[in-house]
């Protein structure tokens, strides 16, 4: 898929939202490489996936995956027998722990019968591994300290470290007594503290009084007024203890490759579980998002037809943005949106061109549920303002740059959206070049979108039978578009409205509608009539669809009666028989 349209339309900013809600660095790695599919068993699958984790969080919740870290380079080391952490194996154990909790929640589904056949797929191919869990969790905490238990040995030698942190402890509080209690008027000592330096432990004496206390100078403070001394009277205890620590070292490293040599035996099915962990973990990302959104899976289609019903921008907030109809690709190819520049025609070409893209990437759209999408082989987008300076392009010269690229390179399966074309230059010039672009790209049969502020784009789409007009609403009495997409309605120039609202002197309008050549007053007076006509058959629609829900309300409440009487018969029928089984076998009897 193209990078540039990628790049154009915010698909990243999509996949970063994706990216914040997976439960782990697995899922995360998978959001990466997400990008739209042309192969369409890969996009019904992956579309699949996302609708079942939405309908799962929706009955039961999120998948436990919380504590989930990537072990791919344990199960590396590992696989060598290079020694693994406290860190790595707790990494380990809490996958495992994952493994185990998916296996529950799976069976809960089950029991709920929610139908999730992808999700009990992958869950199923999660391998159990209980006695290596046990094992590290055995020997580790939660916090990746080696635990007492985790040898005999390891508990001897730290009962001997106690013991003897208990003697050193107690011999310098001698000594600290003592010094104290020597001198009346002064100390040597700057604080009656016992401190710790290179793992030995030791007194502070101030520096005047270094040569006071015998023993071992192992630090000064950085005023220099402070020395850390071990006095001499713990010094062998001090050596007892460092022995008691390499000891405790080297027991620890023992227990460390013990359990690094019981993980090397199951790396296979570790690296199974890391990788069926990643999709899951992936899978519900795009469930989450999909409840973010309140998306629905569309369906496919490789006719290259576009049915968007109430289709909302996903980088808009939900509560300003105006859903809209688009549809395209059936009875006509290209629609061309004019009007003049209030941004609407733009969310709308964008609107299009990234709910496309999210769909061909597995990703539910924020759509009502009868939406239809096409699998396009390339979804091109020339939008927005590429001017370049360091390339000294005009405005034009950089919009032009990239429509010969696509022209280059479209297909009869491609999807294409213009922002303004032929914009930038000559107005007969631009909108001469604009139709045979247009022109151009229909005869070779790819789906387009345009949007043009010319008025000769208006009349190319009502002379051609695929071509459709379109414009966005724009609200006269708050001076602002509505962002309503009006399919059939061309745009209009509503500048003297505006103008005239705004305060403009009549004379000057008068004079300026003068000024407009006939023909185009014409123009736009029928524009304008086939506008408001198009506004009334568009409430007359709204109405009529209110109507057909109040009658489908009614059908269902009329079934839901039927089929509650038909129950309550087929109950009464029910006793009946069994009261009259009764009374046969009474009379038998």
């Amino acid at each position: 898929m193209n990078e540039k349209s990628l790049r154009i339309l915010e698909f990243n900013k999509i996949k970063q939202t994706v990216d914040s809600l997976c439960a782990c660095s697995l899922g995360q790695k998978r959001v990466e490489y997400l990008s739209p599919s042309i192969d369409e068993k890969q996009v019904e699958y992956s579309l699949n996936q996302s609708d079942e984790a939405l309908k799962i969080i929706l009955a039961l919740g999120e998948a436990p995956l919380g504590g989930v870290t990537d072990i791919t380079e344990a199960i590396k080391r590992a696989k060598i027998s290079a020694m693994l952490s406290a860190q790595e194996l707790l990494g380990i154990s809490r996958l495992l722990y994952a493994v185990s909790q998916l296996k529950t929640f799976s069976e809960r589904l089950n029991e709920i019968k929610v139908d999730a056949p992808i999700f009990s797929s992958q869950v199923n191919s999660l391998v159990s591994l209980n006695s290596l869990q046990t094992a590290i969790n055995d020997c580790i905490d939660e916090t990746g300290y080696i635990l007492d238990s985790a040898s005999s040995e390891l508990r001897s030698i730290r009962r001997s470290i106690q013991s003897t942190e208990a003697r050193i402890k107690e011999k310098l509080n001698h000594v600290v007594s003592e010094r104290r209690n020597e001198l009346t008027d002064q100390k040597y000592l700057q604080d009656a503290i016992i401190s710790v330096r290179g793992d030995r432990f030791v007194v502070p004496v101030k520096a005047e009084y270094r040569s006071q206390v015998a023993g071992i100078v192992h630090d000064q403070s950085s005023s220099g007024n402070t020395y850390f001394i071990e006095p001499k009277e713990v010094v062998d205890l001090n050596n007892k203890l460092q022995e008691y620590h390499v000891e405790e070292r080297r027991e620890i490293e023992r227990i460390l490759r013990a359990l690094t040599e019981e993980v090397k035996k199951f790396v296979d099915a570790l690296a199974v579980n890391v990788e069926v962990l990643g999709e899951i973990d992936f899978m519900f990302a795009k469930g989450k998002y999909a409840r973010l959104i309140n998306g629905t899976r569309p369906k496919m289609n490789t006719k290259g037809i576009i049915r968007l019903v109430a289709a909302r921008h996903p980088l808009i907030d939900q509560k300003v943005v105006v859903p809209n109809d688009i549809e395209l690709g059936d009875e006509y190819t290209t629609i061309v949106i004019t009007g003049p520049n209030t941004g609407g025609k733009t969310v709308t070409l964008k609107t299009v061109g990234l709910l496309t893209l999210m769909a061909q990437a597995g990703l539910l759209i924020p759509a009502h549920e009868t939406s239809q999408l096409a699998i396009f082989d390339h979804v091109f987008a020339d939008i927005g303002d590429e001017q370049s300076i360091e390339q000294s392009l005009s405005t034009f010269s950089s919009h032009m740059t990239n429509i010969v690229r696509i022209m280059e390179r479209l297909t009869v399966n491609s999807l294409i959206l213009f922002d303004e074309l032929g914009a930038g230059t000559d107005p007969k010039e631009g909108a001469s070049l604009a139709i045979s672009i247009l022109d151009y790209v229909k005869v070779r049969g790819a789906r387009t979108i345009a949007t043009s502020h010319y008025p000769e784009l208006k009349a190319y789409a009502y002379e051609n039978d695929d071509v459709i007009n379109a414009s966005v609403e724009f609200n006269i009495e708050t001076l602002s578009p509505t962002y309503r997409l009006l399919v059939g309605v061309p745009g209009r120039s509503n500048a003297f409205e505006i103008s005239k609202r705004l305060g403009l002197k009549e004379a000057i309008l008068t004079t300026a509608r003068a000024y407009v050549e006939t023909e185009r007053t014409e123009m736009t007076d029928l524009i304008t009539k086939l506008e408001d006509r198009g506004l009334e058959l568009d409430h007359e629609i709204q109405l009529l669809q209110k109507q057909n829900q109040e009658v489908e309300e009614m059908r269902l409440d009329y079934e839901r009666k039927i089929a509650k009487f038909e129950a309550e018969r087929e109950r009464v029928l029910e006793e009946i028989k069994k009261e009259a089984f009764e009374n046969i076998r009474q009379a038998k009897e």
